[in-house]
C-alpha cells in the first residue's frame, strides 16, 4: 500500500512538472508573439507615416522649446470629493479616487450629479497662469476615471451629459488661452478607463486587466493573455481613438498630453499616435503615448512626476512637480511646498535643457485653493522680473557650482544665485570672456569682474542678496567652444554636493531613481566593475579641511555588502598619474525598510588647489545590491 501510494505520489509530481514546463513553454512563446506583433507595428511606423511625420518635428515644437513653463490642471468630478469617500479621508492622489475606493461606474455617477464648479472663470485661470509667468496650459479632457470634461458625442458619460453644469470648459479655456497668447492642449487618459467594460484598469468591477490585482499575469497580461487583446482593441476602437480626434477637431490644441502606456501593448499606442497623425501633423505629443526600450515616439521626453532632483536627460524633455502630493484636489492633503521651490526647479530645468509643467488642482466649484494662488503669485513676482533667463534659453555646458545653476541665450550668460555669498565674492568656473555683468532684475547695477591667476572670475557682488530666493546676473559673453565642464568648488563654499544623478559612470547596469525627495539615486549596482566617480578642482591657495559626507539608501538586499571611497589627485591631464590622498572601505548600513536614508560621517580631508577625483566601487558585494547611492558632501570645516 504504502509503495502505490508512493508511486502515485510521484506520477503527481511528475505530471504536475510537465505541466509547469509546458505552462511555462507556452508563456515563453505568447510573450515572443507579442514581440513580433510590436516589431511589426515599429517596422511600419519606422519605415513609413512616422518618419515622415517627424520631417517637421522641429517647427512643430519650437513654440514648446522656448515655453519652458506650464501649467497643468487635474480637475475632474473627483475634485468634487477632494480625497473623501463615504465621510472618510483617502490618502493617495485624490484623482485616483475611484480605482482606490473600487467604486462602481453608477456610484461614481452619483458624484459626477453633484459636480457643479459654478465658480469656474475660464479667464481667471488662465490669467492666473499667465500672470506667474506660464507660456502654456494642458488640462484633463479626460482622466482615468474616463469622464470626458467637455460634451462628448462618443460616450455620455461627459460633463454635460451627467452634471448640472452644462458649459464646455474646455472650448472656454481654449478661447481664453487664445486672448492671452498661451498655448493649450489636453491630457487624455488613452490606455486607462475605469468607467469603460473592455478598458484596462477596473478589476473591482469588470475583472479587467491592468489593475491592481495583477490579474491575468499583471503588466504582461496582453501578451500572456492575447484572447483579451481583441476588448482593449475595442474601447481603443470605439472610445480611445474617436474620443482623441473629437478632440483635435473640435479644439485644435496645440498640445496633446498621455500617460500609463505600459497598460496596453506597444502596438495599441502606436496605432494611437498614428490615428493622431492622421489628422494633425502639427499637435505636440509628449513621451508617454509610445515608450519603448528607452526611446519614443513622441515629441519630446517626459521625466518623473513631483521631482526633487532632475536625471540626466539627453534632448527635450518636460517635469512634472505638483504644488502637493495630489494632482487632482484634496482637501486634506496641505503639504505644499515654498515658493523657492519651484523657483529653483524652473531655473534648474532649464539650465539642464529641460520644461517645467507645474500642476495645480482646482477645486469642485471651479476655483482654485489659496495655497496654490499664493505660491503662482510668488513664481509671477519672481518671473516678472526674471523671465528672461528662463524663456528660451538652452542647456547650460558650463560645470556645477554651489551657489546656484546657470542658462544660457545667444551671448548672454544668466547665473542663477541661490546661495548668495556672504563676504560678496561670487566665485566663477568655465565662463571666459565675460565682457560685462549686471543684475538683471536692476541693470542699473553693475557688478565688477576680477580674474584669478587660475583663470577664473571673481564678481564682486552687493554684501546682501538682492534677492532670497534667486538673483539673476547676466553677462554677456563672446563664447567659448569648450567650456570648463569640471565640478568646481569655489573658496566660500558652505556645501558641496555631488550628486549620483551626475557621477560618471563605469560598467554597465546603472539606472536613475525617479528624482522624488530621496529617491535622486542611481541603482542596479550589481557588479564588481561598477563603479561612480566625479572630477573636481579646487582653488584653494593652503590646505583646507573638509567634511566628507556620503548619503544613500540600502535594504536587507544591501546587506554584507562593503564599498571603497577614494580621493585621487591629478598630476597629468590624462589621469595615467595619480596620488591617493583619501581611501577608505566602509560596510554598508542598512535599514529595514530601504527607503530612509543613511547618511556617514566618513572623516577629514585637506584639499588644496589642484584637481581630484571622487571614486566609489565595490569591495564585495553579499547579496543583489551594493547600495542606492543618493550623493556624497563635501562641508568645509576652515573659515574662509
Amino acid at each position: 500500500m504504502k509503495k502505490i501510494t508512493l508511486f502515485i505520489l510521484f506520477s503527481l509530481l511528475f505530471a504536475t512538472a510537465i505541466f509547469s514546463q509546458s505552462a511555462a513553454d507556452e508563456g515563453k512563446e505568447m510573450l515572443n508573439r507579442g514581440k513580433e506583433r510590436d516589431q511589426k507595428v515599429i517596422a511600419e511606423a519606422l519605415n513609413g507615416w512616422w518618419t515622415t511625420s517627424m520631417k517637421n518635428h522641429d517647427r512643430r515644437i519650437q513654440w514648446w522649446k522656448e515655453a519652458k513653463f506650464g501649467m497643468f490642471i487635474h480637475w475632474g468630478v473627483y475634485s468634487t470629493a477632494g480625497g473623501e469617500w463615504e465621510g472618510k479621508k483617502v490618502n493617495g492622489y485624490a484623482e485616483h479616487l475611484m480605482r482606490k475606493e473600487k467604486i462602481f461606474r453608477k456610484n461614481y455617477l452619483e458624484l459626477a450629479h453633484q459636480f457643479n464648479p459654478v465658480k469656474f472663470n475660464a479667464e481667471e485661470w488662465v490669467r492666473n497662469a499667465k500672470n506667474a509667468g506660464m507660456k502654456y496650459m494642458i488640462i484633463t479632457a479626460k482622466h482615468h476615471d474616463g469622464f470626458a470634461m467637455y460634451p462628448s458625442a462618443i460616450s455620455d458619460f461627459n460633463i454635460k451629459s451627467q452634471t448640472p453644469f452644462q458649459n464646455d470648459p474646455m472650448a472656454e479655456l481654449s478661447a481664453a488661452c487664445k486672448k492671452y497668447g498661451l498655448k493649450f492642449g489636453f491630457y487624455y487618459s488613452h490606455a486607462f478607463d475605469w468607467e469603460h467594460p473592455d478598458a484596462p484598469g477596473n478589476d473591482w468591477e469588470y475583472k479587467n486587466p491592468g489593475g491592481d490585482s495583477n490579474l491575468y499575469g499583471g503588466r504582461d497580461w496582453y501578451d500572456l493573455h492575447p484572447e483579451l487583446l481583441t476588448k482593449a482593441q475595442k474601447y481603443v476602437n470605439e472610445k480611445a481613438i474617436p474620443q482623441i480626434r473629437e478632440l483635435i477637431r473640435k479644439y485644435n490644441p496645440d498640445i496633446l498630453w498621455f500617460d500609463t502606456p505600459q497598460k496596453l501593448p506597444l502596438s495599441e499606442n502606436i496605432r494611437i499616435l498614428k490615428a493622431i497623425r492622421e489628422i494633425d501633423d502639427h499637435v505636440v505629443v509628449n513621451g508617454r503615448l509610445v515608450r519603448f526600450a528607452n526611446s519614443n515616439f513622441g515629441d519630446y521626453k517626459n521625466t518623473a512626476d513631483r521631482p526633487a532632483e532632475f536625471y540626466p536627460v539627453a534632448g527635450d524633455w518636460e517635469a512634472i512637480p505638483t504644488t502637493n502630493e495630489s494632482y487632482g484636489y484634496h482637501k486634506f492633503d496641505s503639504s505644499h511646498k515654498p515658493v523657492s521651490h519651484f523657483i529653483h526647479l524652473i531655473a534648474s530645468a532649464a539650465s539642464r535643457g529641460g520644461n517645467l509643467l507645474m500642476n495645480i488642482g482646482p477645486k469642485g466649484d471651479g476655483s482654485f485653493d489659496v495655497k496654490d494662488l499664493a505660491i503662482l503669485q510668488g513664481i509671477g513676482k519672481w518671473m516678472q522680473k526674471n523671465g528672461e533667463s528662463i524663456y528660451g534659453t538652452t542647456k547650460s555646458p558650463f560645470p556645477y557650482h554651489s551657489w546656484g545653476v546657470s542658462t544660457i541665450k545667444k551671448n548672454k550668460i544668466y547665473l542663477h544665485v541661490f546661495d548668495w555669498p556672504e563676504d560678496g565674492k561670487l566665485f566663477v568656473s568655465g565662463f571666459a570672456k565675460i565682457t560685462g555683468a549686471k543684475l538683471l532684475a536692476d541693470p542699473s547695477k553693475k557688478i565688477l569682474i576680477q580674474s584669478m591667476p587660475s583663470g577664473d572670475l571673481v564678481l564682486i557682488v552687493p554684501k546682501h542678496a538682492p534677492d532670497n530666493i534667486n538673483t539673476v546676473i547676466v553677462c554677456d559673453w563672446e563664447g567659448q567652444s569648450s567650456p570648463d565642464s569640471i565640478h568646481f568648488i569655489v573658496p566660500n563654499t558652505k556645501k558641496e554636493r555631488f550628486l549620483a544623478f551626475d557621477a560618471d559612470q563605469t560598467g554597465s547596469g546603472f539606472s536613475y531613481g525617479d528624482g522624488k525627495t530621496n529617491r535622486y539615486y542611481v541603482e542596479g549596482w550589481k557588479s564588481m566593475e561598477q563603479k561612480l566617480s566625479w572630477t573636481l578642482r579646487t582653488i584653494n591657495e593652503s590646505p583646507k579641511n573638509y567634511r566628507l559626507i556620503i548619503k544613500y539608501l540600502a535594504s536587507e538586499e544591501s546587506s554584507g555588502g562593503k564599498y571603497a571611497l577614494n580621493v585621487d589627485q591629478l598630476f597629468n591631464s590624462d589621469w595615467s598619474v595619480m596620488k591617493s590622498k583619501y581611501s577608505l572601505s566602509k560596510t554598508v548600513v542598512t535599514s529595514s525598510k530601504g527607503t530612509d536614508p543613511i547618511v556617514e560621517d566618513l572623516g577629514i580631508i585637506q584639499l588644496r588647489d589642484g584637481t581630484y577625483r571622487i571614486t566609489i566601487q565595490p569591495v564585495n558585494i553579499e547579496k543583489s545590491e551594493l547600495m542606492k547611492l543618493l550623493e556624497v558632501q563635501l562641508i568645509p570645516l576652515d573659515k574662509n
